[in-house]
């Protein structure tokens, strides 16, 4: 569905080339500080304005419809949305009977049977990430001191990731990426055995960004080929802290205070201008696909302020989560 959290719950709406995109935020306490130039300093991050991000440019500035007033949330639901108005609808009608390899085009017209907005991807579009951002606003307010950072630290497998972007675009291609977010001064003891883990409360969300094809914590995948010896993370006081971090900030899906560390592996886009062949099926043979418009060389280059959201909203549910079962604590 389009909603994620238990208590801090979020809400995403609209289609990429619909009147506006949006979100409502319920469960949001009241009188958290709302800041908008704060908002779109995040907001001016997801939309790139890089080499290599797509040329669509929209102001994406908030309209607030409820749960504010006085530059305070109101404890009522946050209804927040940005009007679309840059978008070109023609670029993108031929994919209703040619689906682009890679992209949901195919699943959402099956899906929805034949009924769902196919213009800029409509729903499953990266324009949707809006609202996961100006949520994520709102959910860094709870989690205060915490300090979430993200940065894209490979691209087409490349640490020099400029480098590796610009040959994607000389070549008309896409390029995928790896972006890594670490989480200081954590609150300790959140997450929920069995089924609401840390692990699975941010792998959820960030599989519910666009592009999202894989998720790590700590060492990830590397600890397959690791010792227990060599792996785990020797405590060095009472308080928690740790000599290394393997484990990424976590132990048995409850933060235990150390940097919260969590990588996402980010796919190329699949609006590639390399032509390829694929079904045309309203004709019902293969065809010649060439893909114009405006889109992203490395989607990835903008997800770092968009996985820094998703991870301030997962860990604002969880911590509200406990405090409800728990009561408040010494972080």
């Amino acid at each position: 569905m389009n909603t994620v959290g238990t208590i801090f719950r979020v809400s995403l709406f609209g289609e990429s080339h619909g009147p506006a995109v949006g979100v409502v935020i319920d469960g949001c306490p009241a009188g958290l500080p709302f800041w908008r130039e704060e908002l779109m300093a995040d907001l001016s991050r997801r939309k790139g304005l890089l080499p290599g991000t797509t040329a669509r440019r929209e102001t994406d500035e908030p309209e607030i419809i409820s749960g504010i007033i006085n530059d305070r949330t109101t404890g009522a639901p946050l209804v927040l949305c940005t009007r679309n108005n840059d978008f070109r609808p023609g670029d993108y009608e031929q994919f209703t009977s040619i689906p682009r390899p890679g992209h949901a085009d195919f699943t959402a017209g099956y899906k929805y049977k034949g009924f769902s907005d196919m213009r800029g991807g409509g729903h499953f579009s990266g324009r949707l990430t809006w609202g996961i951002v100006a949520a994520g606003y709102f959910a860094r307010k709870i989690l205060s001191p915490a300090i979430i950072s993200a940065t894209l630290v490979e691209a087409g497998g490349e640490k020099d990731t400029t480098a590796a972007i610009a040959r994607a675009m000389e070549t008309n291609d896409t390029v995928g990426g790896v972006v890594e977010c670490v989480v200081k001064n954590v609150p300790k003891g959140i997450g929920e055995p069995s089924f609401m883990s840390v692990e699975a409360a941010l792998g959820m969300i960030a599989f519910g960004i666009p592009a999202v094809n894989g998720v790590e914590f700590g060492a990830g995948f590397a600890s397959s080929r690791s010792y227990g010896s060599m792996h785990n993370d020797p405590f060095i006081d009472a308080r928690g802290k740790t000599s290394t971090n393997n484990a990424g900030g976590i132990n048995g899906g409850i933060t235990n205070g150390n940097d919260l560390i969590i990588r996402v592996s980010v796919k190329p886009a699949a609006s590639t201008g390399v032509p390829q062949k694929t079904f045309d099926t309203a004709r019902g043979e293969m065809a010649d696909l060439e893909i114009t418009g405006r889109h992203d060389a490395c989607i990835a280059r903008r997800i770092p302020v968009i996985l820094e959201s998703a991870v301030a909203i997962g860990l604002a549910d969880l911590l509200m989560i406990d405090r409800g079962i728990n009561g408040p604590r010494d972080r």
